[in-house]
Formats: C-alpha cells, structure tokens, sequence
C-alpha cells in the first residue's frame, strides 16, 4: 500500500510502499477513503508532542470501510463505513476506564501517534474505537467529525449551558461548534487572527453575532470561551471577557505555555479547565446530533501525496474549514 511516513521530527513526510496491515485480535482492517489532516498532525510533524513511536504515519480523522476483522471482532460487516478517531487504545482495566472516562486511561494509545494512522490506503484499528458512520455525506465531508467535531463537542459539554460562547480561531473544529450552537439557538462570537478577515467572514456566514480579533472587545460577557488555537496567550484574553463563573475551556491537545496573569482576572469563581481526548459515549452522541443538525464540513481536498502541502498550508492558516486528504473509494 501506500503511505506517508513521518521518519524524524522536523522532516516532511516520506511517501513509501509498506505491506498492508493485518488485523490482529479485537481489530478492523480498514480500506481508507479519507483521513483529515488535523492541527495535532502538525504537533506531531513539527516534534512539538512528546516521545512519539516513530516511524509512523499519521493521521486520526479516518473514514474507511471494513475489509478484514480480527479474531474476537463481532458487530462490522464487510464493506461498512466507519470512522477512528484519536483515541485508538485504552487498558479497559484502570478506573478511569471503568468509569466512562477512558479519556483519562494512563496507558492509552492514540492514533497517528503510537498506532500507525490513516494516511495510508489502508489502516488497522480496535474495534472498541471504531465508529459506525452513515453512507452520506462522502468520506471527505465526513472524516473532520472524527476529531475537530468530536473534541469541539467534548468542549462544548465542558462549557455547560452557557447561552453566549467565544470561539477562538475559527479553524476545522470552531467550523463545527459554530454549526451546533446555531441549532441550538446559542449565542457565539469568533476571535481569529488580528487581520485574517476571511476567517471573520467565515464565522459571520456561520451565524456568528460577531466577529474579531483575538486582542479585540467582544460586544457582551461570554458565559464561556472555547480556545481551539495552541496559544496559551490567548487564555488571559478570554478570562477578562468572560463574566463571573464562566468557563475558558482548552481544547487543544498541545498549547504553549499559558503567561502569569492577575489574579482578578480569574476570581469571581471563574474556571479553567482543559479537555483531554474523547470518550466513546461522546462519539456515540456526537455522530447522532451531526446527522441531526446536520453538519455540513467545509472542506479543501488533497490527494495522498500532498499531505506535506496539506500540512503546510494548515501551517500558514490559509485554510477556512478542515484539509482532508482523499485516499480510495
């Protein structure tokens, strides 16, 4: 099969042919039709992500149809669409995994980083993690869901019933939330890059009320503020435009360190908290309120081998929406 190979951190990714994976036990073989390209691929490529199994090919946005199983593997048929998100493996063992928070697993594996991913035609996955997905929309419109849409919900939850939220950077997963909070008659606001007006229109056509930059004045108090971009500069802006009580909610997997603030500007019982993977049960809801909406991915397409342009052009923020990289049918 085909591949793209993460060899060292800080290189591009290397296009080589491997064997096509086997299934072991408890697994899926996977033919992929897709694989987003998430901002946690380009952590991982850049060295930023701690002690990754290398080499590897990356990738944890995967849509892709059964065409192998496993010993032990019951509930997937030859043929069906499913998805496979960043959590690949926990022990099923600890307490956190015995408490529906397998999201908290010490020993947990994830996807494109210690389990080979999906940029590649084909991927083996456990079958505890793998999601059953509907025929439509195509696998491309589909596999962003399977991070940006899964950890902007997770975030979401975390925020509570906050009725006016700020979205900051308004990527792939702000694309998503902005989609929900619309059904859900709630209030957002977007913060995105000072100068990127494209991404500010973006959030305008989405329903955002309003739309700025990052060091700008929102209009009104946020109940809460969902921080999608890496930038940990951006958690003092958020707490001094959410009011007492609210919530600034982390949802990145890597941020750059978080600057010394005053103390004011947390107390009034406001919080910060951080959101770490996704649990079954957040798929399981997430993938039902998606068709519900429905949730429409606005996506850009590359083909296999461009993932380096694919990445690069995350990289530079010339995106609107969520980088996908096409694979097979």
């Amino acid at each position: 099969m085909k591949a793209m190979v993460l060899r060292r951190p800080g290189e591009s990714l290397v296009p080589e042919e491997l064997p096509v994976p086997v299934p072991g036990s408890g697994q899926v073989q996977l033919r992929v039709e897709a694989c987003g390209v998430c901002r946690t691929d380009l952590h991982l490529v850049d060295g930023e992500l701690p002690d990754p199994v290398l080499p590897m090919i990356p990738g944890h946005e995967i849509v892709g149809r059964v065409s192998a199983a496993g010993e032990g593997v019951a509930g997937f048929t030859p043929g069906q669409r499913v998805g496979v998100p960043w959590l690949g493996w926990t022990c099923g063992q600890c307490r956190a995994c015995l408490s529906g928070q397998e999201n908290l697993c010490d020993s947990a594996r994830f996807t494109g980083y210690q389990i080979n991913g999906g940029y590649a035609e084909y991927a083996v996955a456990d079958a505890r993690y793998c999601f059953p997905l509907d025929e439509q929309p195509e696998a491309p419109a589909l596999a962003p869901l399977l991070c940006a849409g899964l950890i902007g919900y997770r975030a979401l939850r975390l925020a509570g019933d906050a009725q006016a939220l700020g979205l900051y950077g308004f990527g792939a997963a702000a694309h998503i939330v902005a989609q929900v909070l619309k059904w859900q008659q709630r209030r957002f606001y977007a913060f995105t890059r000072p100068g990127d007006i494209e991404s500010q229109e973006f959030a305008r056509s989405l329903g955002a009320e309003w739309a700025g930059a990052t060091d700008a004045q929102p209009p009104t108090l946020l109940d809460a503020a969902l921080i999608f971009a890496p930038a940990g500069a951006l958690v003092p802006l958020a707490l001094r435009h959410v009011r007492k009580g609210g919530t600034v909610v982390c949802a990145g997997i890597h941020m750059s360190d978080i600057p010394a603030f005053p103390y004011a500007d947390l107390w009034g019982e406001r919080v910060i908290r951080s959101v770490a993977n996704l649990t079954r049960q957040d798929g399981i809801e997430f993938l039902a309120l998606a068709s519900k909406v429905p949730i429409r991915s606005a996506v850009t397409a590359f083909p296999l081998d461009q993932a380096n342009l694919a990445l690069a052009r995350l990289r530079s923020g010339r995106l609107q929406g969520a980088a996908v990289l096409t694979i097979g049918r």
